[in-house]
């Protein structure tokens, strides 16, 4: 039940992975994006013999490399807490969750750090074709990478391809390849990397921008604009049909999260899309009751949208917060209410189970329970609901209010969704511009445009930080959708000893992230080699 609960502790190791996770991810979307374009620079050089292409390609790659490093760095940190922090999740599913990143850790160190080097230290050592080879393999090595991070995380948020094993209490994988070839996974996967290659565009442009700005580096400038540009242009348009497919997606396996990116309160037909708005300071899950609605200071909607963006079409209904709470049995919804209540029964079954196998293993109660766990009717009606278990209460009335608890932090999914979806909206159009510019050779008199360009950088890091938000905090009470919740996968340490380490971590990430910043800032100061021979490229 929800009072035996160290609740500090779980807030606590939450925040301490919260941190890593989101300063791992200032410097992967880049490391992903940049790979590829300085892969296609290099294929330039290679193709024309032009010296200059080398140039452009080494500058990029050097800044490519200080923050490839920062991002191993963080990305270990990141899989030791689950062992430290998180090994009760561990344990439920280390069978499914160990897979995906034993294999990433294989393409991580063999395919990646093997190239990796040729690429850094192979200039003249070896032929141009393998050298260009080596970086094109670096390039498809970080995004196989990131698969398998990404496929773990996907069936954390649609756990498919498992069978729940109530002799050991573990989720067991039945299926890799549902698992591998999701729905979930594949729209998480391209849409998280085509975000980091507009990412990686929006910073090329930027830091080319710098240069023409400071009436340096031509030639670099805009050649490596024209091809950020088009990089970008061609992920922007990709990004916006996964972003369509994922929200198709989460409709479906995460309806409260799909409710709360709205503040959608209220299900109906025809739901309109809010464009824009403001929430008013009562609007949040804590205050959230029966008679509550999203409360908006201001909103633009889009009539319709919201049901063509969830279903395809514009009069489908559309579940709010308070469908999914209360339930809507005219719309075949079951309330949380009862979730919780099928989910104990499941719970309750497999204490009965663990009882049985200590006083008899091999009886008769002991192999009818175990029957009953492979029962498919079981299975839908009660096992499926096993996560909600945990906010089970003798009392009914407290069952109510548990069920409440159940909702994300609306305010924060809500802004975290739209200020992601109009900075996506402004790269798009920022790339088509830039392109338009540079092919008519008149961005340099746009210098109010440059700046914009430069500064538009920070403004894609606050992109990646809210999809990130999006994802994991718009699924939570949940660590893995439905069958745990957040609360009962932490490792059961003590509090001070969590507090500890996150302000450690923090002091750290923080010195690892200005001396990152500075020596980025520092080598884009100091900009490209000089010239080289061109008898000696």
């Amino acid at each position: 039940m929800l009072e035996n609960i160290d609740f500090t502790l779980v807030n606590w190791s939450r925040g301490q992975f919260a941190l890593t996770a989101m300063f791992h991810w200032l410097f992967v979307p880049l490391t992903l994006g940049l790979a590829y374009i300085m892969a296609y620079m290099e294929t330039m050089y290679v193709k024309t013999g032009d010296p200059e292409w080398k140039r452009i390609t080494k500058f990029w790659m050097k800044l490519f490399g200080i923050n490839f490093a920062i991002g191993v760095a963080t990305g270990i940190i990141l899989e030791f807490e689950f062992g430290t922090n998180w090994s009760n999740y561990s344990w439920f599913v280390g069978d499914i969750f160990g897979a995906p990143l034993a294999i990433e850790g294989i393409m991580a160190f063999f395919l990646e750090s093997t190239f990796i080097a040729v690429m850094f230290f192979g200039w003249d050592k070896v032929s141009k074709r393998f050298h260009l080879t080596a970086t094109w393999l670096t390039a498809i090595g970080a995004s196989l990478s990131a698969v398998w991070i990404l496929v773990a995380n996907a069936w954390m948020q649609n756990p498919v391809g498992t069978f729940f094993n109530p002799e050991t209490a573990r989720n067991e994988m039945t299926s890799f390849w549902d698992v591998f070839l999701s729905e979930t996974a594949v729209n998480k996967f391209v849409h998280t990397i085509t975000s980091g290659f507009v990412f990686a565009a929006i910073f090329v442009i930027g830091v080319s921008s710098w240069y023409l700005i400071k009436n340096r580096e031509h030639l670099l400038a805009k050649r490596s604009i024209v091809i950020a540009s088009v990089f970008g242009l061609i992920s922007s348009l990709v990004l916006i049909g996964t972003g369509d497919s994922s929200a198709k997606e989460i409709v479906k396996t995460q309806p409260m999260k799909f409710a709360a990116m709205e503040a959608l309160y209220e299900g109906q037909t025809n739901a309109p899309l809010v464009a824009f708005g403001i929430l008013g300071d009562e609007t949040d899950h804590k205050n959230l009751n029966a008679d509550s609605e999203a409360d908006f200071l201001f909103k633009i909607e889009i009539p319709s949208m919201l049901s063509w963006l969830a279903y395809g079409d514009p009069d489908r209904y559309v579940a709010g917060i308070k469908d999914l709470i209360q339930g809507n049995e005219e719309q075949g919804i079951l309330s949380y209410k009862e979730k919780i209540i099928r989910g104990h029964k499941a719970q309750q079954a497999l204490r009965a189970l663990k009882e049985a196998q200590k006083t008899d293993p091999n009886g008769e109660k002991a192999a009818a329970l175990k029957a009953k766990f492979r029962d498919p009717e079981f299975i839908e009606n009660n096992v499926q609901y096993f996560g909600y278990g945990n906010f089970y209460h003798p009392d009914p009335e407290q069952i109510e209010k548990n069920a409440f608890t159940m909702v994300p932090p609306i305010s924060m999914t809500f802004y975290a969704f739209h200020i992601m979806v109009m900075l996506g909206g402004l790269f798009m159009a920022l790339f088509a511009l830039f392109l338009f510019l540079v092919m008519r050779n008149q961005l340099h008199n746009k210098k109010w445009l440059l700046w914009a360009a430069v500064w538009t950088i920070p403004l894609a890091y606050i992109a990646q930080q809210s999809g990130w938000i999006v994802a994991e905090v718009g699924r939570q009470p949940w660590v893995i959708q439905d069958l745990m919740p957040t609360m009962k996968a932490v490792t059961q340490i003590d509090v001070e000893s969590v507090m500890t380490t996150f302000f450690l971590f923090a002091v750290v990430f923080i010195g690892l992230f200005i001396a990152e910043a500075r020596i980025m800032i520092k080598q884009i100061k100091v900009g490209p080699k000089k010239k080289e021979d061109p008898n000696n490229v």
